[in-house]
């Protein structure tokens, strides 16, 4: 990765437009777009993303990076421009991942495959965990006492993995 940033940086004379030609040139093509594609394809979908369209990215990787960050604040220009357009809430609002719910799911709907995996008696055999402190997790979690969904997400995964892997 440094090396691949040190000939972009030779390309570029501007920091800023070095990180974004290595931001375009690795982690869009070979993360963000990947899992777009992936998550995409296992719902059915078509998916486009506008700003990529080599005309817009023509434009952008032309203007001068004053009007790509300001002040810390990035995409400026595009900022301006949507403040005409739509709410000054939703154009600073703080970023938001695409978090699971998996709290609520395995309080409905995973709840069964949670206790048919997690206390199998595969899963309990296997002596990795006391099988008094598992269940403990999956009641305080059911009954909303305490979210220990990381956990029981981590214990499910690794229960299913032994199925496949190693029976």
């Amino acid at each position: 990765m440094l090396a691949e940033f040190s000939s972009i940086q030779k390309r570029c004379s501007d920091p800023i437009d070095a990180l974004l030609a290595l931001d375009v040139e690795s982690y869009l093509p070979h993360d963000l777009l990947v899992k777009m594609d992936i998550a995409s394809m296992a719902n059915s979908l078509e998916c486009r993303s506008p700003f990529l369209d080599h005309k817009v990215m023509e434009f952008a990787a032309r203007l001068p990076s004053r009007y790509k960050l300001r002040r810390r604040q990035h995409k400026y220009l595009l900022k301006q421009l949507a403040y005409r357009l739509l709410p000054k809430a939703v154009i600073d609002r703080r970023k938001m991942g695409f978090g699971v719910p998996l709290a609520d799911w395995f309080r409905g709907d995973l709840r069964p495959l949670l206790y048919d995996v997690v206390l199998s008696d595969a899963a309990l055999a296997r002596g990795y965990f006391k099988s008094e402190a598992v269940r403990r997790l999956i009641e305080e979690h059911v009954n909303g006492r305490t979210d220990h969904s990381f956990q029981l997400w981590s214990l499910l995964w690794l229960e299913l993995w032994h199925q496949e892997f190693c029976p």
